[in-house]
């Protein structure tokens, strides 16, 4: 079944290589959106894919790549659209 879901991690999830962890492994599973960084030092996400590859998605969202110090993780279920080709990295900051 495919789902989508809109992720917001907080803690120290920036300068820690999240973003291009978080693409390697989409990549790897298949999932596509993107992410990206804010400028209030939170990373957003959006996956799209198979539910339980979104879910290993958010797993890994939860402890982040080695030096990330996750302390929260919000996640917006929302309709699967299948707008993305693949999975990218945004340099656009809000």
């Amino acid at each position: 079944m495919k789902a989508r879901a809109h992720v917001l991690v907080s803690g120290r999830v920036q300068g820690v290589f999240f973003r291009q962890g978080t693409r390697d492994l989409a990549r790897r599973l298949g999932v596509t959106g993107w992410v990206r960084n804010l400028l209030d030092g939170r990373v957003e996400a959006v996956f799209e894919g198979e539910r339980e590859d979104v879910e290993s998605m958010i797993d890994f969202c939860k402890r982040g790549p080695p030096g990330a110090k996750v302390t929260k993780v919000d996640v917006r279920w929302e309709e699967y659209v299948g707008e993305f080709k693949g999975f990218r990295i945004r340099y656009d900051y809000l």
